[in-house]
């Protein structure tokens, strides 16, 4: 009888996974083990460009890549897992439940964005969370050119001054003056509770940030807590009304609600605690990756972050070790100590860091052709070929 690893999730932490898992057990001529990825659907949604204009081309087919690599492809959403009974409940495209049973368990189902924080924001904000309400808030922007001229019309409210937050608010200003005419005077307002722009990153690249601010006219009001979304615009706790038409809210990320099934540490934002391997302490047969393990990336005390920098390489060393479990061979302990920053700053250009210290080394343009290269190459999917699919899969192949 074939044993299984069932992996939920087909981001990048879970296509890397399988990927990784396949490699390995055809390395070993292991034809009775097959690698299962359960997700809603065979495709990679390229979240972090989620910001950017023409949002349903953001999207990388899976099928020909599982199909070369011999990966199999289940549809379905992990409802339930079931550690004592090595089985997970599912929601199958027919809207029936049904159940996958496994032999190890990889996480790797992501992360959502929580809009219960504050008053309204679930009813009245958009966001960039999914592919779908990317797309929403990508169709009402075109469309604002179509709405009463006023400050509510012409007038973008960020929520959240972090990675997501400065990338969609330096990309606006020249977006909304596409729409609205070259002579408008469009404000995008990034509405943060920190006092500083930037506060968890390097004096160096919070200089460059807000001076690509102020020369695109973002404004920042720091030190501002959010009371309410309505449909006038955001109410800060002070009483200030800010009018828009367009709250977007970038806050609040939690890995998903699956993690919540384990009798197991897991950190503020939902996450798993794992081990060097990745392995969950207390669950020799589950394994949890990306936006859902808190992993150490050295041993100088840096966690990997919510990113696909860290999604793409703790997916190969996960389905890595997974296969490992079943093989009777030696797992790899993750470690990934290099550490970059790309931020596009829109028209701007960009800047790009080095090291968890943050030291900048390009900016403008020669940071931006960085930036597109990362995001238009870098983070998708090998092409549908299986020697260059296990080739790149290799956990210790080089990445950044």
């Amino acid at each position: 009888m074939k044993q299984k690893i069932l992996i939920l999730g087909a981001g990048f932490a879970g296509m890397w996974a399988a990927l990784s898992a396949a490699r390995l057990t055809s390395m070993h001529q292991r034809s009775d083990i097959d690698i299962v990825v359960l997700a809603p659907q065979p495709e990679l949604r390229v979240r972090p460009r989620f910001y950017e204009q023409k949002v349903e081309t953001l999207v990388s087919p899976l099928l020909p890549l599982f199909n070369v690599t011999g990966v199999k492809f289940v549809q379905g959403e992990a409802q339930r897992i079931d550690a004592e009974a090595k089985c997970v409940w599912y929601r199958n495209a027919q809207n029936e439940s049904t159940v996958e049973h496994y032999d190890r368990l990889v996480l790797a189902t992501g992360s959502h964005l929580r809009r219960d924080l504050v008053k309204g924001a679930a009813e009245h904000a958009f966001d960039l969370d999914q592919l779908e309400t990317a797309l929403r808030l990508e169709q009402h922007i075109n469309q604002l050119g179509q709405q009463p001229d006023g400050p509510a019309r012409d007038t973008v409210v960020v929520c959240g001054g972090g990675f997501t937050g400065i990338e969609v608010a330096t990309e606006l200003p020249h977006r909304l003056r596409q729409i609205l005419g070259e002579g408008s005077a469009p404000r995008v307002i990034v509405v943060e509770r920190g006092d500083v722009i930037g506060g968890r990153w390097s004096e160096e690249l919070r200089d460059v940030i807000r001076q690509a601010c102020d020369e695109l006219g973002v404004e920042w009001r720091l030190g501002a807590e959010i009371a309410e979304v309505n449909e006038q615009g955001i109410l800060l706790a002070e009483g200030e009304l800010i009018e828009s038409n367009t709250v977007i809210w970038t806050v609040g990320v939690q890995a998903n609600g699956l993690t919540e099934q384990l009798a197991a540490q897991r950190d503020a934002q939902g996450r798993l605690h794992v081990n060097e391997f990745l392995q969950v302490p207390g669950y020799d047969d589950i394994f949890a990756t990306g936006d859902v393990a808190r992993a150490a990336t050295d041993d100088k005390g840096n966690v990997a972050l919510m990113t696909c920098q860290h999604a793409i390489m703790l997916g190969r060393f996960v389905g890595h070790n997974a296969a490992c479990s079943l093989l009777n061979l030696e797992p790899l302990t993750y470690r990934q100590v290099n550490y970059v920053t790309c931020l596009d700053l829109g028209n701007w250009g960009a800047v790009y860091s080095e090291g968890w210290e943050q030291e900048v080394k390009l900016t403008r343009g020669e940071a931006k052709k960085l930036k597109l290269s990362i995001t238009s190459e870098l983070i998708y999917p090998p092409k549908a070929d299986r020697q260059i699919a296990f080739e790149t899969a290799d956990p210790l192949a080089a990445f950044v």
